[in-house]
């Protein structure tokens, strides 16, 4: 079936497997991304954009984990390693073109494998750092250069100070235009909720991970949350009802990702996630949560979406220099 998926997506223009042997070109001093269009919540566009021809997929949330940096254990948990090039040979005949790399909870607030892990991926990649509630403001503007484009919060893995979350949050989005991401379980945001809705540019992982947590979920979404069709071995919930409801809120909300490498779930992402996702929304709407909404979210280059679906606005940190 997922042989069937990919060519009809390549005729639709959604997916191209083997774009390249390698994956995408390492980057060299690529200039910092534009910042996308809906850089604020209320400047989003009402339907996503339609993909031209030649779109790939992006890949919204992936783990890249490499033995030459140390790890941080969880809960007692520590990864076996899945470098950057595990992952490309692993995602080769998906025909993904770019995506995010996310910073995980055993990877504590170093971010030199990240950076190791864009510049090996290339410029069609953004980072999602974990970072200290007293990170410098420099430290952001140099991670805003090198490619990350939001901070993430792991409350499913442990707690935060919501004043913490929140004060981080703003601030990296006032430094350098960035959203936040949370891992959590949507069903046990309680108090909060309100923080979320209050925060610029907010995305929630998994789906928001269960069935209770749904009905809360769909309410971030009707306040502009974005949420990472990501992890459907790790969720408790129906993953084809909750694409639908999420899409039916805002068709732009939703974001696929493979979650590779799938670390402490139940069954690790499958080939067949994604029919799954071209199944239940059909061809038009799938191409948007495989490719556009995403690619319009992290402000990838035009050149690699195939699109003008971008400000062409530089970073802001780009701008001060």
């Amino acid at each position: 079936m997922l042989t069937l998926f990919l060519r009809s997506s390549c005729s639709a223009g959604r997916i191209r497997p083997e774009r390249t042997r390698g994956g995408p070109e390492p980057r060299a001093d690529a200039p910092s991304r534009p910042v996308p269009e809906g850089r604020d919540r209320g400047t989003a566009a009402a339907t996503p954009a339609a993909p031209e021809d030649n779109d790939g997929m992006i890949d919204s949330h992936v783990h890249v984990i490499d033995p030459r940096f140390p790890l941080a254990p969880n809960r007692g948990f520590v990864p076996g390693p899945f470098t950057a090039a595990d992952y490309l040979a692993r995602v080769r005949p998906l025909g993904v073109v770019g995506g995010a790399v996310v910073s995980g909870s055993f990877q504590g607030h170093d971010q030199a494998w990240l950076r190791a892990a864009m510049r090996e991926l290339g410029p069609s990649w953004a980072g999602v750092a974990q970072l200290p509630a007293d990170v410098a403001d420099d430290a952001v503007l140099e991670l805003d250069r090198a490619g990350v484009r939001a901070v993430r919060f792991t409350l499913y893995r442990g707690g935060s100070d919501p004043r913490e979350i929140e004060r981080l949050a703003r601030r990296v989005h006032d430094l350098a235009g960035w959203h936040a991401e949370f891992y959590l379980d949507a069903a046990d945001l309680g108090g909060l909720a309100p923080l979320l809705r209050r925060l610029p540019r907010v995305s929630v992982d998994h789906l928001g991970m269960s069935a209770r947590g749904l009905p809360r979920l769909l309410d971030l979404v009707g306040h502009g949350a974005r949420v990472k069709a990501t992890g459907f071995g790790r969720v408790d919930l129906d993953v084809a009802d909750a694409l639908r409801r999420v899409h039916a809120v805002d068709p732009t909300a939703l974001m696929f990702g493979t979650d590779l490498p799938s670390t402490r779930a139940r069954r690790p992402f499958r080939d067949e996630d994604v029919d799954l996702v071209a199944d239940v929304l059909g061809d038009e709407a799938s191409a948007a949560v495989l490719h556009g909404n995403a690619a319009a979210w992290y402000g990838l280059p035009r050149e690699v979406t195939g699109r003008a679906n971008h400000s062409g606005q530089t970073s802001r940190s780009e701008r001060r220099e």
